[in-house]
């Protein structure tokens, strides 16, 4: 079967950058497989892109070196193993917040005998090889994401789930969860951060969380975090865009007041 980079990168102790996908093109997703990302994230939960967008952007990141992730909107098994049946290596989900959704994530995940994953493999085949269903169960990631203050108060119940491959740490809905606001400084949900990623280290869990920019990634990482993902396609797009006006202009440009926060 295929390799997981996400995971040899985890297994060899190296940082992994993560790319996120917003924008419905699998133009976009084949360029950003390209740039250099381990792994592309096609969101399906805040991008604007239904199940035939991911299948498309899914086909074009095979082509890359990069291997395809997926956030779906929500955790739905059904959605969950057509996504994988489409060819996703692994599974992000939001609002993780209890050990019972952990358990239900990874029962989606896998094939039995350890899950309820349904067979059909599909483009799971095409892109993982001839033996995709025999090692899917040891490559295929199921990975909550923790961003809400129950996720935080059942983390080591979370963590003890058995087949849990990641956790993945969404700061702006924690933040809206902890402390009803977006606002900085953050300091609850910091000090949560902080708290998830020693409990996770503790027990030997990698860790990957969302970043509004590169210079946030960078301090991530020294911070501990296994994968970054520094910011989304759609914000870094008018991120560079702005940037390109003022450098013409020589002078300050109106963004529309667009947020670099990410999510």
């Amino acid at each position: 079967m295929r390799s997981n980079k996400v995971k040899d990168r985890i297994t060899t102790g190296k940082t992994i950058v993560n790319a996120w996908l917003a924008i419905p093109s699998s133009y976009s997703a084949e360029g950003m497989g390209q740039a250099g990302f381990h792994s592309v994230t096609v969101d399906m939960q805040h991008g604007m892109l239904g199940f035939s967008d991911a299948l498309h952007m899914l086909q074009a990141i095979s082509a890359t070196p990069a291997t395809p992730l997926v956030r779906v909107p929500e955790l739905n098994k059904a959605s969950i193993m057509r996504l994988l049946d489409a060819g996703a290596y692994g599974i992000i989900c939001p609002m993780i917040s209890t050990a019972d959704d952990a358990r239900a994530l990874v029962a989606a995940c896998r094939y039995p005998p350890i899950g309820e994953r349904s067979f059909g493999p599909a483009r799971g085949l095409l892109y993982g090889g001839l033996d995709y269903v025999a090692k899917a169960n040891d490559v295929i990631m199921a990975i909550p994401m923790i961003e809400t203050l129950d996720g935080v108060e059942n983390i080591d119940e979370i963590l003890d789930v058995t087949g849990i491959d990641m956790i993945y740490i969404g700061p702006n809905d924690l933040a809206f969860s902890m402390e009803g606001s977006l606002e900085f400084p953050r300091s609850e949900s910091e000090a949560a951060i902080s708290f998830i990623l020693e409990r996770a280290q503790n027990k030997g869990c990698p860790t990957g969380i969302f970043c509004s920019d590169v210079g946030e990634a960078k301090r991530r990482v020294e911070q501990g975090f296994n994968l970054v993902t520094p910011g989304n396609d759609f914000n870094n797009l008018i991120q560079s865009s702005v940037s390109a006006v003022r450098g013409v202009l020589g002078a300050y440009t109106d963004s529309s007041g667009l947020s670099n926060d990410g999510y």
